[in-house]
């Protein structure tokens, strides 16, 4: 029997930490349970994928974001990045976190049909 799947898509960034953590609060509860998460951050969200931006995000009450996104890849997460945002902010893939893949929509459309639940912040 193959695993639930679910599609989280976060447009929410630095702008509302606290929005900008719960994505990944609702992934790593998903993961405990067994279910296969596909994280595809578009919008401003992008920007949490830059190296060094994680750290700083810390919503009162949750855990730090970081803790999470390390939690996220340690239970196979798979975290893709709009091609198109990251072009808009002058981010490259180099300056994304290691495991973070820049994706366009034909990529976030497969991974939708291929999920029983799709959740978007």
């Amino acid at each position: 029997m193959n695993k639930e799947k679910i599609v989280i898509i976060s447009t929410i960034g630095l702008e509302n930490p606290e929005k900008a953590t719960l994505p990944f609060v609702f992934a790593t509860a998903a993961q405990s349970m067994d279910v296969e998460v596909v994280m595809f951050l578009q919008s401003e969200a992008v920007v949490l994928s830059k190296k060094g931006e994680a750290e700083n995000v810390r919503a009162h009450g949750l855990l730090p974001l970081k803790e999470l996104l390390d939690n996220f890849y340690d239970e196979g997460g798979k975290l893709y990045i709009c091609a198109p945002c990251i072009k808009e902010r002058g981010i490259s893939a180099k300056d994304l976190v290691q495991g973070a893949e820049p994706a366009a929509a034909g990529t976030l459309v497969d991974e939708v049909i291929s999920a029983k639940s799709v959740l978007t912040y």
